[in-house]
């Protein structure tokens, strides 16, 4: 059976019976094509429901060896290459259309050294993954907020979470990386070895590799943390907000938090009042000393009458996977647009308020992140990762179930958007970006900012023809 491929210039590459059946002789991990496949060859699904798109071809590579065999055949075929890590992108971009996947997802192995307090977590492990091995040692490292988000394209984006502001990004926690590169080669990252891919890793995507393994600096952190979870009614976002901004400037770095907004599903495990009723969460975590946390956090459990409240001591572990219903695999459709803000100012709140008042459907969110300690300890150009200034980012994550409706929450979302830049930055976070109609260079230079151009010359060294393209994309430069 032949097979059709696409090209990066569009044209199409025929690949015949006996050229897949060598590409399978090769790989320990299975190959899927038209040529027939079933549930366990097929390739971790994506996680946004408007990013179906179909590989003519994709691996599942085992290891490292399999990645390289990978790689060198779609080189040596001419195809387009996307890369799937935990399938998360909002953007879609671990997905593609008609050309080569190479799928990571049976490569989820994490082992913990609690001496070293490292982790070494190969590249298609999920954020769940690394937090149950690392919790065995009373231990952790700085991920996302969904269990279910891979890895590695949270951390090559940067990777915010609930222990940002004592611990950093968890690109910052990164300490060596094995990479396949574009032609073949695999190198390792680190201060000591290509610093300059080390650098290039640490917030610039996944533009200059396939990273195979991460190493992680652990914390000290669980298995119990002080926790905030306060639901509030949403038409008084904007006096919860304005008492929030107050406490998370004066909080002390042992507490990140967040406001989440969102219409909240009858759950038989959640008390009636909340059921399909606009809340606003006031979230938080401080991960030092539970009781003294619990304590720390009491006044985001004050700032106005709770719906309901369920702060408490819980297992970190259960605070990483407690957002996991909101975000349910291939069910939503999803359009994401964020950016920063120098300064919440109550002409902010108040558009915030109004926004997440008229969302676009009731499983959409509007977010307040607040940033600060650690996450601006370093400076713009220590990493890829430009952004170490702001205090606050908004978030407008649309999200919904029917396809009729993408027109209209794609416009919200943008609208809410370009309102926010009269109080933002215009600096947007790649990882919270949908798939834009503007050109992709211009988030990719608001996001880099003065860092783009060295990444360009990393990506030169490193990836001159752009073989990895389906990404936040840096174009090689001298």
């Amino acid at each position: 059976m032949t097979v059709t491929a696409i090209r990066p210039d569009g044209s199409r590459e025929q690949l015949g019976a006996a050229v897949l059946e060598d590409l399978r002789a090769h790989l320990r991990g299975p190959v899927t094509a038209p040529d027939g496949a079933d549930a366990t060859t097929e390739p971790r699904v994506a996680w946004n429901a408007m990013h179906t798109e179909r590989p003519s071809i994709s691996t599942r590579c085992t290891g490292t060896a399999d990645v390289v065999d990978a790689v060198g055949f779609a080189r040596e075929h001419g195809l387009l290459v996307g890369v799937r890590g935990g399938g998360h992108s909002v953007a879609g971009l671990s997905s593609v259309a008609d050309g080569m996947l190479i799928d990571l997802s049976l490569m989820r192995g994490v082992q913990v050294d609690p001496h070293r307090r490292l982790a070494h977590v190969q590249g298609g492990a999920l954020l769940g993954d690394i937090d149950r091995e690392t919790q065995a040692f009373g231990l952790a490292t700085p991920l996302g907020r969904v269990s279910e988000t891979g890895v590695a394209g949270l951390t090559l984006g940067g990777g915010y979470g609930h222990l940002d502001t004592r611990y950093g990004l968890a690109c910052d926690n990164l300490v060596e990386a094995q990479v396949v590169l574009a032609d073949g080669r695999v190198v390792t990252a680190s201060a000591e070895q290509n610093p300059d891919l080390f650098w290039a890793l640490r917030g610039g995507g996944g533009n200059f590799g396939i990273v195979t393994s991460f190493t992680f600096r652990l914390h000290p952190v669980g298995p119990m943390v002080a926790f905030a979870g306060v639901f509030y009614p949403l038409e008084e976002l904007g006096r919860i907000e304005r008492g929030w901004r107050s406490y998370v400037l004066e909080a002390p770095r042992e507490v990140t938090s967040f406001i989440v907004t969102t219409t909240f599903p009858a759950d038989p495990d959640m008390p009636d009042v909340i059921h399909d009723r606009p809340v606003a969460i006031v979230g938080a975590v401080h991960c030092g000393d539970v009781d003294a946390g619990m304590a720390t956090l009491q006044p985001l459990r004050e700032l106005g009458a709770p719906l309901f409240d369920m702060s408490q001591p819980m297992p970190y572990t259960a605070v990483q996977s407690a957002f996991d219903p909101f975000f349910p695999r291939q069910t939503l459709r999803a359009y994401w647009k964020s950016q920063y803000l120098d300064e919440l100012t109550d002409d902010a709140i108040d558009a915030i308020a109004a926004r997440a008042a008229n969302r676009p459907s009731p499983r959409s969110l509007t977010n307040t992140f607040h940033f600060g300690g650690a996450v601006h300890d370093l400076g713009p150009e220590e990493t890829a990762f430009a952004e170490r200034s702001a205090p606050f980012m908004v978030s407008f994550d649309s999200m919904w179930t029917d396809p009729a409706d993408d027109a209209s929450a794609i416009a919200w979302t943008r609208s809410a958007w370009q309102e926010m830049t009269r109080y933002g930055n215009g600096m947007p976070f790649l990882n919270f970006t949908g798939l834009d109609d503007e050109p992709l260079d211009a988030n990719v230079a608001s996001a880099f900012g003065r860092n783009l151009r060295r990444l360009g010359k990393v990506k030169a060294e490193y990836d001159p023809e752009n073989f990895f393209r389906l990404n936040n994309n840096v174009r090689p430069s001298p």
